[in-house]
Order: structure tokens, then sequence, then C-alpha cells
């Protein structure tokens, strides 16, 4: 009874269920395991969730071919059934209580988006995500063509092609670790791509079906491979406070990506051919590799994700409401002679946690009547924000500011005045 349309808002709500349930799984995975495990953990999660994604499609074939359609959503309805039980047989651990104002979901939803801005090593996992996904989403949107044009294959044929992803993806993961160590970060996500790209090939020009199982095994294994060190690296890279929006981040660019360049491929296809939109997306895989040399893949250090306590207190007569804001914040220094250079190289490095942490707008001024002082001053939309960005100072953002005191003159402290917008 359900047309075409209809089938499409189910496609679509299930994309949303995806999307919603991505980070949280993902994310989980950090709440139980010591961060040195993390790697590990996350390549163990790949795994199963490859696995499930090997078994599904060729369970789905074969139960399609044998008894109808509706039995494939049968199957579907009885497995997320399953997982809402393992749910809530195995509750997530509750949140520890904060004293800071909560956040809204759309100041939330920002100050996930302006943390990823301001974070070059998120930035750059996601653009690179974006770039691998949505290249490498010709092969899967284009497989149903592979199989029926190419191969001749039907359902359950074209259930055994993503089954060979998904097991070469399960056979990656089991040595990933490995591989990662002995190569690094560049040069395992270089090898993915060049592997997949010559896997595009393959299923563009051969016709003998062997082959192109064989080539789809090792494709998977290489799209598992760099997907997931995006995927670890980008949890690696951001603290407690930001990993799920991030993570829900690299979710968007990776499935984003994966959704426009399908149709978009699929729309290539349709003029050029399948065996030429291959061939151009093979190529645009291969220029992708050179994106490490202005977007360079590394895992945040230990200092740079973990939280340290809270400065100093603020010693504010009048607390305002959270919402109050526009807030205005001025760090004064005052510096010994001649180190003025010094100086300002040293605190302009304060500007990205600034910014990434929360502030809209940050500048260094000299104090035209004192040349020794220079004040730093930043704006954040409200009170609440001012609090949440002290809040998500890091080891790191310390040590910074510590290289920028030891520039005072003998004597002299750094100065905090806190100003807010009354009109």
């Amino acid at each position: 009874w359900a047309g075409p349309a209809t089938l499409l808002l189910f496609t679509f709500a299930a994309g949303c269920c995806t999307a919603l349930l991505s980070p949280a799984w993902n994310t989980s995975v950090a709440d139980t395991v010591p961060r040195e495990d993390m790697p590990q953990a996350i390549t163990a999660m790949s795994i199963a969730w490859n696995s499930a994604r090997a078994l599904g499609p060729s369970i789905a074939g074969f139960v399609f071919a044998w008894l109808g359609a509706g039995w494939v959503f049968v199957v579907a309805v009885a497995s997320a059934l399953v997982m809402m039980q393992a749910v809530r047989r195995w509750p997530p651990a509750p949140h520890a209580q904060s004293p800071l104002p909560a956040e809204r979901l759309w100041s939330g939803t920002v100050a996930g988006l302006r943390y990823a801005r301001h974070s070059p090593m998120i930035l750059a996992q996601l653009l690179r995500t974006v770039a691998y996904s949505g290249t490498g989403s010709a092969l899967w949107a284009l497989l149903p063509a592979i199989a029926a044009q190419q191969l001749k294959l039907g359902a359950a044929g074209f259930g055994f092609l993503m089954g060979c992803l998904g097991t070469g993806a399960v056979a990656a993961g089991l040595v990933l670790g490995k591989l990662r160590a002995r190569l690094g970060l560049e040069r395992l996500v270089a090898l993915g791509c060049m592997v997949f790209a010559t896997v595009m090939l393959i299923a563009a020009f051969v016709r003998i079906p062997t082959v192109v199982f064989a080539a789809l095994a090792i494709g998977g294994a290489a799209w598992m491979a760099v997907m997931a060190t995006f995927n670890t690296a980008t949890q690696s890279s951001a603290p407690p406070w930001v990993r799920s929006r991030a993570v829900a981040l690299h979710t968007v660019s990776a499935l984003g990506s994966f959704a426009i360049g399908s149709a978009f491929w699929g729309a290539v296809s349709g003029i050029t051919g399948l065996a030429i939109a291959l061939s151009i997306a093979a190529l645009a895989m291969t220029g992708g590799i050179f994106l490490a040399r202005w977007l360079p893949l590394r895992m945040g250090a230990s200092p740079e994700v973990t939280p340290v306590a809270l400065w100093e207190d603020l010693f504010i007569k009048d607390q305002p409401l959270p919402d109050d804001g526009p807030v205005s914040v001025e760090i004064g220094y005052r510096i010994r002679a001649g180190e003025a250079e010094e100086f300002l190289n040293a605190v302009t490095q304060l500007r990205a946690s600034r910014r990434r942490d929360g502030a809209t707008l940050w500048r260094v001024y000299r104090d035209l009547g004192d040349p020794s002082r220079y004040v730093e001053r930043f704006i954040v939309a409200s009170w609440a924000d001012y609090l949440h960005q002290r809040a998500r100072a890091t080891l790191a953002d310390q040590d910074i500011e510590a290289r920028v005191r030891m520039f005072l003159r003998d004597g002299e402290a750094v100065t905090t005045q806190h100003y807010i917008a009354e009109r």
C-alpha cells in the first residue's frame, strides 16, 4: 500500500533516527573506558556496527527473495525491539550534577558549532570526513546499478555485495590498531583513499562477479580504516563537555555528505554513464589525499581535553541573571619593558580558546596612557555563557595563561573586570 512518497518519508524518518542515535552510541564509549583505551573501544564498536551492516543486507536480500518484502520489515522491527530492551537493561550512567545554569538547546548547538569552527583539529577532521564520505558515496549509491547492470545480479546478489563490503570492514577492524600504530594517521588515510578509489574503478569496468566481490571486501576494509580513524580523531580531540556535539557534527559531516553525494553521483551516472561516474569519483577521492597539506590530522593530547577547576572567584557584588548580557570581560596585564612583541605573541594564543569556548569577539589593546599596560578584551553573549566558558578551560589553556603571566612586571598581578550591557 505504500507508494514512493510514503517510502521516501519513512526512509527520511529512519535517517533522522540514525542521526539522533549515532552520537549517543559513539560517546557512550568514552564514558565507559579510560582515555588510552578509547581508540580500541571505538574500533570495537565499529566492528560491531559493520558486522551488523554486513549481515543485515545479506539477510534482507535472502528474506526478500524467499518470503517477500513484508517479512524484511518484520525482522527489522524485531531487531529494533531487541535494541530497545538492551538500552533498558543497561542504561547509561547519569550525568554529574553541575552548579552552572543549564544550557538551552539552541545555545548548546551554537556552542558546539563555535567550538568546531575555532578548533583547528576538529575542523580539519570534519572537512576531511566530508571530502571522503562525499566521494566514497558514489560506490555505495551506485551499488544497486552495479549489481543489476554490470553483474546481472538480483536482490540476493545485491545483498551479497553489501555483505562483502561489511565483511571487509569487520576484518579491517581486527587489525586497525596495529595498522594505525605502524603507519600513522595520514599514511593510513592516504592508503585507504587509494585502495577505495581503485575498488571503484574495478567496480566500474570489471564484469566478473568474483573479482568484484573480492574487490568490495578490500574496499570495505579501506572504508572502515579511514572512517574509524576520523571518528577516533574527533572523539579524542574534544573535551568531555563538547564530545557528544563533536560526534554529532562528525555524523552530520559523514551522513550529510554521503546523502548529498549519493544524489549527485546518481545524477552524474544518469548523464555520463556508470563507468564514467565511478571514474570521476575515484579521481576526486585520490585528489582528496592532498588535503593533508592544509588540513592535517592528529589526535588531541591529554592536556588539550582535560578540564581544570574553575579559576579564582569572580568577586561579583550583584550576580547577574543567567540570560543577562552581553558580557564584556577585560583582563589587564602590566608587563616588563622591551618584551611587548613576545608578550603579544603569547597572549594571541589565547584567542582560539576564548573564541572556541564562548567569546564572540576577542582583541588585545594597548593602554595609550601606560605603554606597559595591555588589556585582553572579549565579549560573551550572556552571563550563563561566560560561566560555562570559565568551566571549559583545559590544562593546555592553563599552560598558555601561565606563559602569558611570565611577562608581568615583578609585584604585578593580572586584573579582571566584568561589564554587562545595559542598553
